[in-house]
C-alpha cells in the first residue's frame, strides 16, 4: 500500500483521496453509500468545499458517529471576514463535525496573506485558535499564485491541478512543495474527464511520493477501480508510457480543462462541458454527447453575447468563445453522422 503524508501537516494517508465534487450530482442515498464504501474500501481523505452544493451534507451524513476516522478537507470562497465565518460555521454543521482537518481558500486570485487588508488570513490563523480547523491550505489554478503561496511559507498544503499531462512547470511546483514541507494536493488528476484510463493515471501520480491525487467519483465501478489500487497499485510500463505520449499529444495547446471558474454564463450556456465537446465526442462513448439535451445545450452558443466574462475569468488564459465557436462547429459535423464513433468527428 502506497502512503503520502501531507508535508507538515503529519496526515498520513494512502494514495488515494475521494474528490467528493461529483456526489452533488447523485442521490443523497447513493452518495452515503459510496462514501461509506470508499472509507470500507480502505479512503481515508475526503475533498469538499462550500460551493459544492450539498455535498459537504453528504459528506456529513456519512461519516456521523465515526468522524476521527477520516480527514476532511473544505473551502471557503469568502472574499471578507464575514463570510468566512459564515462559510465554516456552515461547513461544520453540514458536515456534522466540530473541526476540520484542512480548511483551504478556493481558489482565490490572490495569495491570501497577514496585513494585506482583507483580514481573510488573520481569519484563518483565529479559527485554527479556536480548534474550528486544524491545517491552513488553499487551492489555485494559476501557476503564478502558487508559485507566491508557496514562497510566503503561509500555507500547510496546497491543492492545484496535476496529471499525466503536467509540464514541466507543473512538476517543478511538486518539488518546491516537497522542498517546503508542504503537502500537495493533486486535482484533476483525471483532467476533468479527458484522462480515460485511471491506471495510467494513478501509476503517474505515484511517482511524486509527496502527492496525494483526489478522484472526483459519483459512480460505483469508478469507485471500484480506485480502491483495487490501493492493495494492488498500478506501476509505470512502457506501455503505459506509451498511453501517456499518445494523450499528451492529442490534447496539446489550448484545451478546456472543466474546471467551471467561468461559470455563470450570462447566456446560460454550459461552458465548461461546451467549450470541450470535441475532447468529449472523442474521448468518451460520443452517443452520450449526441442526445437531444446536450443538442440543446451545444445550440446555446449561438445565443453568446461576447462580453468576454467567461475569458477574463479563465485561469488558464483561454479564449473561451474562440474555444466555444470552434467546438460547435466541430459539434454540427458530428451529427450528420447517424452512428459516430469517438473517432468519427475528424
Amino acid at each position: 500500500m502506497s502512503m503520502v503524508t501531507l508535508g507538515s501537516t503529519g496526515i498520513c494517508v494512502n494514495k488515494n483521496g475521494f474528490g467528493a465534487l461529483p456526489v452533488q450530482r447523485v442521490t443523497k442515498e447513493d452518495a452515503v453509500y459510496l462514501l461509506r464504501k470508499a472509507y470500507d474500501g480502505g479512503i481515508r481523505f475526503f475533498d469538499t468545499a462550500r460551493a459544492y452544493s450539498d455535498s459537504e451534507e453528504k459528506l456529513g451524513a456519512a461519516f456521523e458517529g465515526m468522524r476521527e476516522k477520516v480527514f476532511i478537507s473544505t473551502k471557503t470562497m469568502a472574499k471578507d471576514v464575514e463570510g468566512f465565518w459564515k462559510d465554516l460555521e456552515t461547513s461544520l454543521s453540514l458536515l456534522k463535525t466540530d473541526y476540520i482537518d484542512i480548511y483551504q481558500f478556493h481558489n482565490p486570485s490572490f495569495c491570501p496573506k497577514p496585513g494585506d487588508g482583507t483580514g481573510l488570513y488573520e481569519a484563518m490563523l483565529e479559527a485554527k485558535a479556536q480548534g474550528k480547523i486544524r491545517h491552513i491550505g488553499i487551492t489555485n489554478h494559476r501557476m503564478s499564485v502558487a508559485e507566491e503561496i508557496i514562497e510566503s511559507g503561509l500555507y500547510e498544503t496546497l491543492q492545484f491541478p496535476f496529471c499525466y499531462l503536467a509540464t514541466d512547470k507543473d512538476i517543478a511546483l511538486v518539488e518546491k512543495c516537497k522542498k517546503a514541507d508542504m503537502g500537495f494536493i493533486a486535482m484533476k488528476a483525471l483532467s476533468g474527464g479527458l484522462i480515460t484510463n485511471s491506471a495510467a493515471a494513478y501509476a503517474f501520480e505515484a511517482q511524486y511520493e509527496n502527492v496525494l491525487p483526489i478522484w472526483g467519483v459519483q459512480r460505483e465501478k469508478e469507485l471500484d477501480e480506485f480502491i483495487s489500487y490501493i492493495d494492488n497499485p498500478p506501476t509505470m510500463t512502457d506501455e503505459i508510457r506509451a498511453l501517456i505520449e499518445n494523450d499528451r499529444k492529442e490534447l496539446a495547446g489550448d484545451f478546456c480543462r472543466g474546471c467551471g471558474y467561468c461559470m455563470p454564463c450570462p447566456a446560460g450556456i454550459e461552458i465548461n462541458n461546451c467549450a470541450r465537446m470535441s475532447l468529449l465526442l472523442r474521448r468518451s462513448p460520443s452517443a452520450l454527447q449526441l442526445t437531444p439535451e446536450v443538442q440543446a445545450k451545444m445550440k446555446k452558443i449561438e445565443n453568446c453575447l461576447h462580453c468576454n466574462k467567461c475569458k477574463s475569468k479563465c485561469p488558464y488564459g483561454l479564449d473561451t468563445p474562440a474555444l466555444l465557436a470552434k467546438n460547435y462547429e466541430d459539434y454540427k459535423h458530428c451529427l450528420l453522422y447517424t452512428s459516430p464513433s469517438p473517432r468519427d468527428c475528424s
